[in-house]
């Protein structure tokens, strides 16, 4: 019992000390995210970029750059461009943009594993969308495309779905808003929805914003919203890590993973990497650490790239196609996936052999003998982090530059008098939506206060 509880301990202590020497790297990559989503606009960007087949796949691979997010979110954002007509190697490219080559994930990368993996994820990424293209164009079962895109858009128009114009993903009957032109538009979430009044608020360029409160809390929301998206993946795949690095033997890596030199061996590894990360559950940027743990038990170079690529066809991720799109897009997008992933994990060993630069992690600390809590450079970054984020969350939770004045008394959110209102006992109520008033309207005693108008922002609150 002693051992075990040892082994608990020291599989905590490596999980939290994974998490640490990364947090300034996420918590970095996730302000530059943001500032990214609130800032660029996608719609410059598509009209920059052009069309065309090949401009296409590069605008999508841009698009996906730009458009951190979690790999359940990237699916989300590709069935909306699928929808709206989008080829399916442009929505299958934005996939993989978005979820390999992103900031965040390669700051991770290359603090826990090496700047060699880092630029086997960065090429590896183009390639991968480049291998996945030429697939796709080869084996589009085309018929089937056309029949899943139109009866989900069928199935849209008898359920009332509509498309969230902030992040794509389908809007709620929850979380409506009626524009002055008086369409009405739904939206995934309240953040969504929020995002959506800062950016139609907004005045002037992103430099002009940002020497404004209003700009940085745009940035503060989009920073929250990016946090929610992937710390249950980073939470699990830290702790995962250091439990496999404690309890899993390295006989089972060996039995798993070929050892050796030779293309069988390479090929193999890339293989059984892939296969690893679609029943592990763990994706985003979780897999990193886990990866890391595959790394010290001896899986070859191909094996932890072939990994590390594998997140968009995790277990749970699948069952998200079946449901969008049904079992026959869903095993061809896995099919297609898993053999674009393992090639590409294999073409990248083969090169950085040629070159000599695949890393030999030989001789070095393994993950129980590092000592990761010390001060260091990793301790100073981590102190300027966390100040930029407890910034952000300050300028997000007092509402510093938040646009209106009035707060809606049934969801909480920021408004002003232009949109709809309703009186009680004498006083004007003002709501997001006409959706907000009509659960007013049906019990006004249960949300009336007496105090619509935010008297002190120290007094916000998130819903």
């Amino acid at each position: 019992m002693a051992a075990i509880l040892d082994g608990v301990l020291e599989s905590l202590r490596i999980g939290v000390g994974f998490l640490w020497t990364a947090a300034w790297a996420i918590i970095m990559g996730l302000t530059v995210t943001s500032l990214v989503q609130v800032y660029v606009s996608k719609e410059r960007m598509a009209q920059a970029l052009g069309d065309g087949d090949l401009r296409g796949l590069t605008k999508a691979t841009v698009f996906g750059a730009a458009s951190s997010g979690c790999s359940f979110g990237a699916v989300a954002i590709g069935k909306g461009l699928f929808k709206k007509g989008a080829h399916a190697v442009n929505f299958l490219a934005f996939m993989f943009a978005s979820t390999n080559l992103i900031v965040e994930l390669g700051l991770m990368i290359l603090l826990l594993l090496g700047w060699e993996f880092l630029l086997a994820e960065l090429l590896g990424g183009l390639i991968l969308i480049a291998v996945m293209a030429a697939i796709v164009h080869l084996t589009l079962p085309e018929t089937l495309f056309d029949e899943v895109r139109e009866a989900l858009a069928e199935r849209d128009r008898e359920s009332g779905v509509s498309e969230d114009p902030t992040c794509g993903m389908e809007g709620t009957k929850a979380h409506t808003l009626t524009t002055d032109g008086g369409e009405t538009l739904r939206f995934c979430s309240e953040g969504c929805l929020e995002t959506y009044r800062q950016q139609t608020s907004g005045r002037g360029g992103w430099r002009d914003e940002l020497r404004s409160w209003g700009g940085w809390y745009k940035v503060a929301n989009q920073y929250r919203k990016e946090w929610s998206m992937i710390w249950k993946d980073i939470v699990a795949g830290f702790l995962i890590s250091g439990f496999v690095i404690v309890f899993v033997p390295q006989r089972v890596w060996n039995a798993l993973f070929i050892q050796g030199d030779g293309l069988l061996v390479t090929a193999e590894n890339a293989v059984m990497g892939v296969a690893i990360a679609v029943v592990s559950f763990v994706g985003s940027m979780g897999n990193v650490p886990f990866a890391v743990a595959l790394w010290g038990g001896g899986v070859s170079f191909a094996g932890i790239i072939a990994f590390v690529y594998a997140d968009l066809i995790t277990i749970p991720v699948l069952n998200v196609y079946r449901k969008y799109y049904g079992w026959k897009v869903m095993l061809y997008i896995l099919g297609v996936f898993f053999v674009t992933m393992a090639f590409t994990g294999f073409l990248m060993e083969l090169l950085f052999d040629a070159l000599g630069i695949v890393p030999d992690l030989a001789g070095g600390e393994t993950a129980t003998e590092q000592t990761y809590f010390e001060l260091n450079y990793t301790f100073y970054l981590n102190l300027v982090a966390f100040a930029l984020s407890g910034f952000l969350l300050y300028v997000y939770r007092r509402g510093l530059g938040a646009p209106g004045q009035y707060r809606d008394p049934v969801c909480g959110m920021r408004t002003d008098d232009e949109g709809s209102s309703a009186s009680h006992e004498g006083v004007t109520y003002h709501f997001c939506s006409k959706a907000c008033k009509r659960t007013f309207e049906a019990d006004p005693g249960e949300f009336a206060d007496g105090h619509p108008e935010i008297r002190s922002r120290g007094h916000d609150h998130d819903h």
